[in-house]
């Protein structure tokens, strides 16, 4: 057996171009930040377990997401003033007439 004749050293890899769906990710994320669109940072449920109702004094703040990509039903998220976040239950009639109260009480007159 004869042997092996030596190899001529290989040249660099050329960085291989991003694939076109990978340039197209890019391009649609770019054009979704400039038309000022909301990119959603979280793709499941924030809320795994809900409550009834909580009394109104101990609520800070209340944010409803609406069902979207990211979850399939509506979400409300109440920050209470310790600071903790809880979910309630959207279909309970506290907070069905909670949120009925607030949208009515930020409408002007």
């Amino acid at each position: 057996m004869a042997p092996a004749a030596p190899r001529a050293p290989r040249a660099p890899r050329a960085p291989r171009p991003l694939g076109a769906a990978r340039l197209l990710l890019l391009l649609l994320l770019l054009l979704l930040l400039l038309l000022g669109a909301p990119v959603v940072a979280e793709l499941r449920c924030q809320c795994l377990q809900t409550l009834q109702g909580i009394h109104l004094r101990n609520i800070q703040n209340v944010q409803v997401t609406p069902s979207g990509p990211h979850c399939a039903r509506t979400e409300v998220v109440a920050t209470l003033k310790d600071g903790r976040e809880v979910c309630l239950n959207p279909e309970a009639p506290l907070v069905k007439r909670m949120i009925q109260k607030m949208l009515n009480s930020g409408l002007p007159k």
